[in-house]
């Protein structure tokens, strides 16, 4: 797996990029250290980059602490792809679709490729708005479901609403935690 052109195939062609990763190994010691630890570190480090080195109307946080606040994000992160492709696994006997805790994990590891993209944005503070295009990775998850979980037509939106929901809850709690330990 060539990591740009599975970024850009994720983003650009879901749908036909979801049967390419079905026939690739779907455990997380595969997914973890080939693609989402690199993926998922870009939030992480352009946070950093953003609040320590850029800062906002001549406010900076200290290093420390911004090294602290990225990795403790950033090891959230992978935190919650572990919990939301157990949720995705536990829900598709719910929605009459395959368990399989390998796509599960498949799923959870790429469909937030869009979020993690998006992060590039907090380089610099003032764009970080622009954050809100990893909204994409809703969408992302809906084509994963669908393609990988195989849920019948009439449950599939269900399915991803459910795991939307669930999704939203893991990462409030994920960034609850951050502001509660850092305060940004």
């Amino acid at each position: 797996m060539n990591l740009v052109e599975r970024v850009k195939g994720i983003l650009l062609q879901p749908k036909s990029e979801w049967g390419a990763i079905e026939g690739e190994p779907g455990n997380a010691g595969y997914l973890i250290p080939n693609y989402v630890a690199i993926v998922a570190a870009i939030p992480a480090v352009c946070s950093f980059i953003g609040t320590t080195l850029i800062g906002v109307d001549g406010y900076r946080i200290g290093i420390g602490l911004g090294l602290a606040s990225a990795i403790v994000l950033y090891v959230l992160s992978l935190i919650g792809v572990f919990i939301l492709a157990y949720v995705i696994d536990f829900l598709a006997g719910t929605f009459g679709a395959r368990k399989s805790p390998d796509n599960a994990m498949r799923v959870s590891a790429y469909a937030p490729t869009a979020a993690w993209v998006a992060g590039v944005f907090n380089i610099i503070p003032l764009l970080s708005f622009l954050s809100i295009l990893g909204l994409y990775s809703f969408y992302l998850l809906y084509t994963g479901i669908t393609g990988l979980m195989r849920p019948p037509t009439d449950k599939a939106i269900i399915y991803t609403i459910a795991v939307i929901v669930c999704a939203i809850i893991v990462w409030m709690v994920i960034f609850f935690f951050v502001r509660l330990l850092f305060g940004a």
